[in-house]
């Protein structure tokens, strides 16, 4: 096997790790105003980054396994009336937006075709509006019932807006963007 692959499989081994671990902290950290903040998409996106959409797809999907089983065991409580709800939905839900979402973010990394702040900061902003942005476009198509028990029988939209956008997915894409600036560094190294 040559070096390059060796370091390559460790490496996207790591994130994997990572992103379990990640992933499990934010099931216990304190959610704020109702919503918890995921810093699980930085790992995804310093794969992308690196190692290309593949790579992205299969650390998005390792999240999307791991989101599904704090569906199934009730870590998490929304993913949990989603999983009531139809398991094999909530399944393809969050199988799809992580892989998209990892994907996605290495396709835009590789098309800008540079190693400097600017592609990463894309690169990085892509991640949390796929992900987002897949999740609520199903949570829309296919659970609006239970988009209406979270939003405790005020309006859809609003909570939306409000709750997922406002309070969840800008915190996650600034932290992104820090984040892809302050490992740009790093990133150009792994990359030799």
């Amino acid at each position: 096997m040559k070096k390059q692959n060796v370091r390559q499989m460790a490496t996207i081994s790591l994130l994997i790790a990572l992103i379990v671990v990640l992933q499990a902290l934010s099931s216990v950290i304190p959610a704020i105003g109702g919503f918890t903040i995921s810093l699980v998409l930085i790992p995804i996106v310093i794969g992308a980054v690196v190692y290309g959409p593949k790579s992205g797809a299969l650390l998005g999907a390792a999240f999307g396994i791991v989101v599904f089983i704090n569906c199934v065991t009730g870590a998490d409580p929304g993913g949990a009336m989603v999983f009531a709800a139809n398991p094999l939905l909530c399944f393809l839900v969050v199988m799809s937006k992580g892989i998209l979402a990892g994907a996605a973010s290495g396709f835009v990394y590789k098309a800008f075709n540079k190693e400097n702040e600017v592609s990463a900061v894309i690169s990085a902003a892509v991640c949390p509006i796929v992900n987002t942005g897949v999740f609520v476009a199903c949570m829309l198509t296919f659970f609006k019932d239970v988009l209406s028990q979270w939003a405790q029988g005020g309006e859809i939209m609003a909570y939306i807006f409000s709750g997922l956008l406002l309070f969840n997915f800008v915190p996650e894409l600034i932290i992104n963007i820090i984040f892809a600036v302050a490992f740009t560094p790093a990133i150009k190294r792994i990359r030799r």
